[in-house]
């Protein structure tokens, strides 16, 4: 009976142990398949499917500009202030605003003229009663000369006489001069604009009492703006009358002026200088705005890429080099290497590499973004980086992920 349940115990342990063994197996079976053939995808992928079809370049040696760059504010070329010249008189009317623009001799505002008027009506009748006077002493003046001879008049009398006539011209003269320094301050009355420009700024108001002297308005002289540039002494020998100035406001907007001259001395603290900039009369440029401008200097050769062939990452510039295929009959596809480079000048769509790259390593244009270091592409038929040979066969046995790039524009998608 024993014997008999050992059996059967056995039996029920055994069971379980053969269950689990063949789990075993199978999920090993099944594990190393899937190793196999990740393995195996991964080998695919690696040699037979690139992560994009790139198209190449070389880099070029341009003739780009030397240029000096430089801040600085843009001021009117010359301001003219208009203040009243009548004291104590009531603003009657304002004529202008800020911005608009004025001609030499053009009514900028009036000042009340009523009372202006009544003084140079009463000075106009003292004239008129000394010219009267004047006219009685000079007829006295002649009949004690026609006396002289007789013996009528003593020779004192008549230099009275002669003496009340020239004193009678002299209040006359006196009298027209009072009544002309009020006809003066009639005229001031209007004030006018002494030249030509645009209203800066206005502080008249109507009905404003002001006084000699005061501010009215500020003018910018022929709506003329310069470009005061600040420059080191170091810098100051490469500057010279007559450059061409790119300047950029603070809009993005392009303008360009001419260096009219240099100041002649040097502040003493920044140890800058300034540079006077002419600037053409244009409504991107006004007074106020801080700029950057590049001074024209002459030109120099530069080795460039295009600017879409240049990857900023982490704040430094890099550029992916073509690596050479170790497989001559596959060079339609090689690796890249990620490489850091220095860069300077720009001019269009071209970027000086002052470090990092040489004049004969091809690199990639379009899609340089899409990479990292070591990937695979594929090169567009057409490039520098293929061999006619090859090129032929490629394009016929492209697949889907990298077939349909021209060399002018490649088309740059991750491989799928």
């Amino acid at each position: 009976m024993k014997t008999k349940i050992k059996t059967q115990t056995q039996k029920t342990l055994t069971k379980p142990i053969v269950v689990a063994i063949a789990i075993f197996l199978i999920a090993g079976i099944a594990v190393g398949a899937y190793l196999f053939t990740t393995k195996a995808d991964k080998k695919t992928i690696a040699v037979g499917k690139p992560a994009l079809t790139v198209n190449t370049v070389k880099p070029q040696m341009s003739e780009l500009g030397i240029k000096l760059t430089a801040n600085g504010s843009i001021a009117a070329w010359q301001e003219t202030i208009v203040g009243a010249e009548v004291n104590g008189m009531r603003l009657n009317a304002v004529r202008v605003n800020v911005g608009d623009q004025v001609i030499r001799g053009q009514e900028l505002a009036t000042f009340a003229p009523e009372a202006v008027e009544a003084e140079l009506a009463q000075q106009r009748a003292s004239v008129a009663e000394a010219e009267a006077s004047a006219a009685e002493a000079q007829s006295n003046a002649e009949r004690a000369r026609t006396l002289e001879a007789s013996g009528a008049l003593s020779a004192q009398q008549i230099n009275q006489y002669l003496t009340a006539a020239k004193t009678a011209d002299a209040r006359v003269a006196a009298a027209r001069a009072i009544a002309n320094s009020a006809q003066i301050k009639l005229k001031n009355t209007r004030v006018l604009a002494p030249d030509s420009g645009v209203v800066s700024a206005r502080t008249a108001t109507v009905g404003a009492v002001v006084q000699s002297g005061q501010e009215l308005f500020r003018l910018i002289r022929n709506n003329r703006l310069e470009w005061r540039a600040e420059v080191t002494a170091a810098e100051l020998d490469k500057v010279r009358v007559g450059q061409t100035v790119a300047l950029t406001t603070p809009g993005g907007k392009l303008v360009t002026g001419k260096v009219r001259m240099l100041a002649p001395t040097i502040d003493v603290q920044t140890r800058n200088t300034i540079v006077y900039v002419d600037l053409p009369k244009t409504d991107d440029a006004r007074a106020g705005m801080f700029a950057k401008g590049e001074f024209a200097l002459g030109q120099s050769s530069a080795l460039t890429v295009p600017q879409q062939a240049v990857v900023v990452r982490d704040g430094f510039s890099y550029v992916f080099v073509i690596q050479p295929s170790a497989d001559e009959k596959n060079n339609a596809q090689s690796r890249v290497a990620q490489s850091k480079v220095s860069t300077g000048r720009r001019a269009g769509e071209r970027v000086e590499i002052t470090e990092g790259l040489k004049a004969d390593q091809l690199i990639v244009g379009a899609g340089a973004g899409f990479l990292n270091d070591g990937d695979l592409v594929g090169i567009a038929v057409g490039n520098p980086a293929v061999n006619p040979a090859s090129a032929a066969k490629s394009s016929q046995n492209q697949t889907p992920a990298s077939a349909g790039v021209s060399t002018a524009n490649a088309a740059t998608k991750p491989a799928q």
